[in-house]
Order: C-alpha cells, then sequence, then structure tokens
C-alpha cells in the first residue's frame, strides 16, 4: 500500500510560505520579562567590540520560559538566545568555552520545544529572523526585507542573511507544485507533471537571478573575517580554539562538552526538497557513477549521504520529518523514465536539472568568492607579515584558517571542495532523460565552471586549484571525508 502523499499544513507548512513561519516573525517578544534579552540583542554589535558582553550575559538572572506562549514567541526566543550565545562564544579575543545558565537553562529548554539543536541554526539566523518592510508587498522581494537580529549591525550581513530568505520565499510554492506532480504521476496523469515540471523550471531560473545578487551588498572580505566567524559553531573548531567544543552549563555539575556545527545554508528543507523531488542521487565525494553501480552489485554499498542527514538535525522537526515523508512517496523521476516516448514530458523534467545545475554552478562561484579567494589573501598577508612583530590577534574561524594552512595539517582544502561542489553540480545532471540534454549538459560541465565572470575572475580561480585552503564553508564546517555525500546545498 502506497504511503500517502504528505499535507503541507500538517508539517506546519504552506503553498505560499514554504518552509518560512505561516506567521510573520515577532520582532520583538510581547511579555516585558522578557525585555533583558531583547535589550542584549538590540546591542550585540556595541558590547562585543566594548569587550563588556559576557559580563553583562553573566550578570543577567536566569529567566523562565513560562511566559512564552505562541510558535512566534517561542522562535523569537530561540533566535535570540542563539544570537547572543554564538557573539558571547566569539565575541572576545579567543573563544569562551561554556555557556553561562542565563543564556543555556532556557536556550536548551526552547531548543527541545522547537526540535531543534541549541545552536546558531539556520532556521535561527534566517528563517526566523526576517520582517517586511510593507505588509502588502511579497517576502520574495530582497528591497521589502530585513533582519531583525545581527552581529555586526552590518548591511553585508542583513544581506547575506535576506537572500536566503528570499529564496525561501520565492522557492515556497515548488512544494505544492511538486507534491501536486506526485500524486499526478500516481494517477497517470502526464499532462499535469509536465505542468508542474515547467513551473518548477521556472522558478528555479528565479531562484538563480536572486543568488546571483549576492555580490551586490555582501562583501566577500567583510563576509569572510567579520561575519563569518560568529557563525561558528563548536565542532571540529580545535584550530579556532575551541578543541573540545562548549559546555552548556545548567547547575547540574555534571555537564559535559558539547559539538554542534554551526549556521549554515546547508541546513535549508528547500534545497534538499528539490533533490526528492527531481529523484537525483549523490554519492560519497570523489566515488564515480561506475563505482557506486559495481559495489551495489556486489552488495558492498555502504551508507551514503551522512552529511545530508547531519544536516537534516539541524533542521526544526517538523521540516526533516516532511523530508522525510516525502523521499517515501517521490516518483517523478521514475514516472519520466517510464514515458520516455512523451517528448513534452522529458523536457520539461531535463529542464529543471538544467536549471538546478545553473543554480549549483552559481552557488560553486561565490564559494570561489566569498570563501576560497579570501582565504588564500588572507594567507598571503600573514605570509608577508611573519617577520613583523607579533601584536595581539583575535582567535576565531578566520585566524584558524590562516593558521591550518600554514601548518597543512586539515586535509580538506581547496582542492577539495570545488571538486565536491562540482561533482553534486555533475550528479544534477545524471538523470536527464534526453541523450542531447545528456550531452550539453556534460559538455556544459566540461567548461571552466573555476569562477562566473560575475564573481571572480577565472585567474584567480585557477590559483585556487593549487592552493591547500582550509575551508569551514559558509558558515560552519564543510566535512570532506569519502563517506560524506557529496551535495552541493546553498
Amino acid at each position: 500500500m502506497l504511503s500517502p502523499i504528505p499535507v503541507l499544513e500538517a508539517y506546519g507548512l504552506s503553498a505560499t510560505h514554504g518552509f518560512l513561519p505561516e506567521t510573520l516573525p515577532l520582532t520583538r517578544l510581547p511579555d516585558p520579562y522578557y525585555h533583558k534579552w531583547e535589550a542584549v540583542a538590540a546591542n550585540l554589535q556595541a558590547q562585543v567590540l566594548s569587550g563588556r558582553l559576557r559580563g553583562v550575559v553573566d550578570r543577567l538572572p536566569v529567566l523562565s520560559t513560562v511566559g512564552l506562549e505562541h510558535d512566534a514567541e517561542w522562535r523569537r526566543a530561540y533566535s535570540l538566545l542563539c544570537f547572543i550565545a554564538h557573539a558571547y562564544i566569539w565575541g572576545g579575543d579567543s573563544p569562551a568555552d561554556r555557556l553561562p545558565p542565563p543564556i543555556s537553562v532556557p536556550l536548551l529548554e526552547i531548543a527541545a520545544r522547537l526540535e531543534v539543536p541549541p545552536v546558531a541554526t539556520y532556521a535561527a539566523v534566517c528563517l526566523w529572523n526576517f520582517k517586511p518592510l510593507f505588509f502588502d508587498e511579497d517576502v520574495d522581494n530582497l528591497e521589502n526585507l530585513a533582519t531583525l537580529n545581527t552581529f555586526t549591525g552590518s548591511i553585508d550581513e542583513s544581506w547575506f542573511y535576506l537572500i536566503s530568505v528570499a529564496l525561501e520565499a520565492r522557492g515556497a510554492p515548488i512544494l505544492a507544485l511538486m507534491l501536486t506532480a506526485m500524486g499526478a504521476a500516481r494517477q497517470d496523469d502526464a499532462d499535469t507533471v509536465t505542468r508542474c515540471l515547467r513551473a518548477f523550471a521556472e522558478r528555479l531560473t528565479d531562484l538563480t537571478l536572486i543568488l546571483q545578487r549576492m555580490h551586490e551588498s555582501c562583501d566577500p572580505v567583510i563576509f569572510y573575517h567579520r561575519i563569518r566567524p560568529f557563525l561558528a559553531g563548536s565542532k571540529d573548531m580545535a584550530e579556532a580554539g575551541l578543541p573540545d567544543g562548549v559546555i552548556y552549563e545548567d547547575g547540574s555539575g555534571t555537564e559535559t562538552h558539547r559539538q554542534y556545527s554551526g549556521g549554515s545554508n546547508a541546513q535549508s528543507s528547500l534545497i534538499q526538497f528539490f533533490d526528492l523531488a527531481l529523484g537525483i542521487r549523490h554519492r560519497p565525494t570523489g566515488e564515480t557513477r561506475d563505482a557506486a553501480a559495481e559495489q551495489e552489485r556486489e552488495g558492498r554499498a555502504q551508507k551514503r549521504n551522512n552529511f545530508i542527514r547531519e544536516m537534516r538535525e539541524y533542521m526544526p522537526g517538523p521540516h526533516a520529518r516532511f523530508l522525510d515523508d516525502v523521499a517515501r512517496v517521490a516518483n517523478v523521476r521514475e514516472y519520466v523514465e517510464a514515458h520516455q516516448a512523451d517528448r513534452d514530458l522529458c523536457l520539461a523534467y531535463d529542464a529543471c536539472l538544467a536549471m538546478l545545475s545553473a543554480f549549483r554552478d552559481k552557488h560553486i562561484a561565490i564559494v570561489t568568492r566569498y570563501i576560497i579567494n579570501p582565504s588564500r589573501e588572507a594567507r598571503a598577508r600573514s605570509r608577508s607579515r611573519s617577520r613583523e612583530p607579533t601584536a595581539r590577534k583575535r582567535v576565531n574561524l578566520a585566524t584558524a584558517s590562516k593558521k591550518a594552512q600554514d601548518r597543512g595539517q586539515k586535509g580538506t582544502g581547496g582542492t577539495a571542495l570545488i571538486p565536491f561542489l562540482k561533482q553534486a553540480r555533475d550528479e544534477t545532471g545524471e538523470p536527464a532523460v534526453e541523450e542531447w540534454t545528456r550531452r550539453f549538459m556534460k559538455r556544459k560541465m566540461g567548461g571552466d565552471h573555476r569562477a562566473d565572470l560575475l564573481f571572480g575572475k577565472p585567474e584567480q580561480a585557477a590559483v585556487v586549484e593549487k592552493e591547500n585552503v582550509d575551508v569551514k564553508g559558509l558558515a560552519g564546517s564543510w566535512t570532506m571525508d569519502d563517506d560524506v555525500g557529496g551535495i552541493c546545498l546553498v
């Protein structure tokens, strides 16, 4: 018996807002009892710059969560405490390996209630951290969006978050479209499946246009050195000064170190939905299609795509459950493969693959411009200043990258990250039905994708291929082990 097609409302989702909350995020908690949290979060930049944040947080009372009522209030409290927690950890000359009870106690309770980790996830900094400037205008319009909280108070940081918000809003109708397509495939309604796929491809084009606007108001140097360090988690952060992770003090006296990945767009449920809906399968990085097939024939196939599964643990619980349920009913790829004589259907499906591949091309360009190139430039400056007198330096994700590069202790670098992303992009085109589509996409992928003309010069990217750059991802940790799925997420 077939599993039922998921209903968006059962997971707190909607056809108009997708994974964004149906009720707009609160700009402030209504109960005055929580105004101390609001005051600290509203002045993070000033407190970090003055060195007063940790003292202020240490003196806060441990507030109860009993006054939080509606889901919007719980989400607002979670976002506030995550911003305060990461500013506390990364806002000094060296990171703090303990979170005091005024933050850790309520954060642990709130995170458990919302089914998210007690760390600044994608939901905390993007999904639940925006407001429209005008309520009668759409939230997929970047010019109508503003952030509620930031670490730095910079336009660059707000723009980085808001690009994701606009992507989520613009891509929201795709959820209902592809669920409709799955239902239509069960009924052998090829016309409806084709119509849904065409609309999906058009939306993907819009998403690519939004993504490539990143450069308009987010400077790579500011992002790499000022913003990205605050988004780091506590996992694999030994070089950044947290070898064991962070202790969340709860007064029990038995606390142990916790390690969490930092906030990352890899935690967007929307992109994983695209792959599930189109039947795109990702292999461990570096593994070829033929090798994977051979392992399956010999019964040696291992558990794969751990990275995908791990990132679902950082999504709100209902969102992760929705993806799990979609995976059980996704049938569009199989339907198209069984109806290859239907040219309109096959062309519509191949168009979706081509548009998603182009979207991932833009992501490769952004990673090159915002992480690879600044990391390489920071390393060059570090070498040129190695003979100068040593001054007090901060220890964080940005400085850790330079140290790790110089010692070469990390196995991940520019020569691993770009192939990792390219493989996911290439895997996106593998299900193409039409032979000419496969030839076209293979030819396109064989070209020079080391950089996009908009995001960086080809000669700059060529250097990237030769550099041993320690890359922690847009905001968090990229894992390049062979047993990690080769998924390219925005």
